[in-house]
């Protein structure tokens, strides 16, 4: 495999782009891995400010990768560096004066700017979990595993629990009402020892691991009495939540393989309880939030039951259950403001935007409050209600956080700038963004094309296709890739060298409703591919100069399983596959990621069946295209077993044409910017070999 030149490297680009470069290597493939960060560091919100009408964020102004804190006002303006002594995983007392945090394993007490800090809780052993009582004057918190209160008048430390030594340590689910605490423990007895050696240091690491499904267990705490009781035990997934008053406790469970839900609400006064809700389906639970409102009782959720993920509410005793949002779109987020209103993002207008909406719960009328086409994701609704925080993208413009005033809506706010001159003097290409249908002239999907820059008239590009990963994921809409946006820069770096790249969202996407999403179910690799195939098809039928008989194809995790999957079951429509940290053998996550691939595929001892036709492995006596693997050493994720069988079969085939490289400080998600430069290089270098 040849090598690219450093005169390639750093080679100005194609003459149409040369006037919009700031620097020699404004799109070099070196400059998308190496800092300053090309399109800079984003920033994530971190925490709205207690005391002051502003939040907490995390960035780099200077686009480096090194994270720091900020502080900025919710109308935009007087950005500060955080406080020396911040920490993000602080909590706000609910008067909002004071707040505690861990700092170095004890607990601290400040004031809402982070000045007159105290140590609060001082001791040999390790403290986490600070949270306030609802009426602001104590404190409870884990110490070596058990639950302690602090009262804050007083001085006055009571020991909460006793374990017993074997037994799992407590966390803090919250408070019910003053005088009651709700603590949980994961029972991980069950779980089973794995291994993903570390070879790069003096002497070879074991990398000992323990993986599987938790048993969780839920108990009341009496204050007054120094009494636990026993409320709820669950091998499988569990969410809750508190209502204002503390009366009432739902619990949310699905079962370890995902297939049933169950809502219940507990009465915590009258000790009985009611199933309010309950869901089934043949692939997977998913969108499963709830909270109570913050007057009242009422609990609201959200449920793909209808076959779109919707806004539902309900009384504790389970009466009165309402259904407010239905259609064929997605609900991704909910959040109360009041006892009848509810702030919601939606996809109603396209499955690639995400608007937000407010709903009247007793009319079920919904007004829309944004007006600017994009993507919003990340939603954080302050405490008091009435300040909206969240992420914000078009094509091309990186994620930057917005704000929407909810007690004055009107246009939202811009809080961060920090995309560099240097990424926004790049004339990037607008992808075209498509919906088309499949072959089974039902299925709706979604494409994004990158077209070739300076095309000659009547000649033919080849074709890439990228394949996003996690299966479970959205990764085409109105704006720009959080997710995969090195490829996406990567893509337009092709785009300069003469190829057209494409993606699908394939059937087992989020954003597109249950049946959509559960396709896959029991045979992953066989809709994905056959959406891929129809992208393809689609291509021809409408970029005449897409020469879709020569077709890459590459992904990352689910993604490098699918292009090894699908050129082996459909050698005539791709001509090379470029799989990075893929998974080939399914049963092998199957042992280290249970969670994942038992709902989707069952288990391996009963569904044989499922596992072997869905895996790579599988299929290499029908690979006819060279592939090239791609794999960190130290995968903890899909572990480097996945890669070395599937070379292995390679080998013992005999006919087959194959490159790789492993990474050997590298975990699932690279790190090192050399690593991420060196597998793109080989990338690129394979598509150049084999496609033109």
């Amino acid at each position: 495999m040849k090598y690219i030149t450093n005169a390639l490297l750093f080679i100005l680009l194609l003459p149409g782009w040369s006037r919009a470069q700031s620097s020699i290597d404004t799109l070099s493939l070196r400059s998308l891995f190496y800092e300053p960060l090309l399109a800079g560091h984003r920033p994530d919100f971190t925490a709205f400010s207690p005391g002051a009408p502003r939040l907490y964020y995390e960035g780099n102004d200077s686009a480096r990768i090194e994270d720091k804190y900020y502080s900025i006002a919710l109308d935009g303006t007087d950005v500060r560096q955080a406080p020396d002594h911040f920490t993000p995983a602080f909590s706000a007392s609910p008067d909002g004066k004071q707040l505690v945090y861990n700092h170095k394993d004890n607990i601290w007490i400040a004031d809402a700017g982070f000045r007159n800090r105290r140590k609060l809780v001082s001791s040999p052993s390790s403290e986490r979990e600070a949270t306030w009582a609802p009426d602001s004057r104590r404190i409870a918190f884990i110490q070596d595993g058990e639950a302690w209160v602090l009262n804050m008048e007083n001085s006055q430390l009571q020991q909460i629990t006793h374990k017993k030594e074997e037994q799992p340590g407590y966390s803090i689910v919250g408070w019910a009402g003053p005088n009651k605490l709700i603590l949980s423990q994961w029972d991980t007895s069950g779980y089973e020892a794995y291994y993903f050696p570390e070879y790069a240091d003096q002497f070879v690491q074991a990398g000992e691991t323990r993986r599987g499904i938790p048993r969780q267990i839920l108990t009341l705490a009496y204050l007054d009495s120094v009494e636990t009781e026993f409320v709820f035990k669950h091998k499988g997934y569990l969410n809750t939540s508190i209502s204002i008053t503390g009366r009432y406790l739902a619990i949310d469970e699905r079962d370890a393989p995902m297939k049933r839900r169950t809502i219940t609400v507990m009465d915590l006064q009258e000790q009985n309880s009611a199933t309010v809700f309950s869901d089934s389906t043949r692939g997977w639970i998913y969108g499963t939030d709830l909270a109570f409102a913050p007057e009242g009782n009422r609990l609201m959720f959200l449920s793909e039951q209808d076959g779109w993920n919707h806004i539902y509410t309900v009384e504790p005793d389970g009466s009165d259950l309402r259904q407010h949002t239905a259609g064929n779109y997605e609900v991704p987020w909910a959040a109360w403001t009041g006892q009848g209103e509810i702030l919601f993002a939606s996809t109603r207008q396209d499955p690639g935007v995400r608007h937000v909406y407010t709903l009247d719960t007793a009319t079920d009328e919904v007004e829309r409050l944004t007006s600017r086409t994009g993507y919003r994701k990340n939603f954080q609704l302050s405490r008091t209600h009435n300040q909206l925080v969240y992420e914000y993208s078009y094509f091309n413009e990186p994620f930057e956080l917005y704000a929407l005033d909810l007690e004055h809506p009107g246009e939202e706010k811009r809080l961060t700038h920090t995309i560099p001159d240097r990424f926004k003097a790049i004339d990037w290409q607008k992808e075209d963004y498509l919906r088309f249908t499949g072959r089974d002239g039902s299925t709706e999907l979604s494409m994004s094309v990158l077209e070739p820059l300076h095309k000659e008239p009547g000649k033919k590009y080849p074709v890439i296709v990228f394949v996003h990963g996690a299966g479970s994921l959205q990764n085409v809409y109105k704006g720009w890739s959080n997710s995969y946006y090195r490829e996406y820069m990567f893509h337009q770096y092709l785009n300069a060298r003469g190829y057209y790249v494409i993606e699908v969202d394939y059937r087992h996407s989020t954003g597109y409703g249950r049946q959509f999403r559960e396709a896959v179910t029991n045979w992953m690799g066989k809709y994905e591919s056959r959406d891929i195939i129809d992208g393809l098809h689609h291509l021809a039928g409408r970029y005449p100069q897409a020469d879709t008989s020569s077709v890459g194809i590459y992904g990352g995790s689910y993604g490098g399983f699918m292009s090894l999957y699908a050129t082996s079951v459909a050698p005539q429509y791709f001509d090379a596959a470029a799989a990075l940290r893929a998974v080939t053998n399914w049963e092998n996550y199957y042992h280290t990621n249970p969670w994942y691939t038992l709902p989707r595929l069952g288990t391996p001892e009963q569904d044989s069946t499922h596992y072997a036709r869905s895996s790579p492995l599988t299929y290499v006596d029908q690979l006819e295209q060279p592939v090239l693997i791609l794999h960190g050493l130290m995968d903890d994720n899909v572990g480097f077993q996945d890669a070395a069988q599937y070379i292995d079969e390679l080998v013992q085939a005999g006919d087959k044409e194959f490159d790789m490289m492993m990474y050997p400080t590298e975990r699932h998600s690279f790190e090192d910017p050399d690593a991420w430069f060196d597998e793109y290089r080989r990338i690129y270098d394979f598509f150049e070999d084999e496609l033109k």
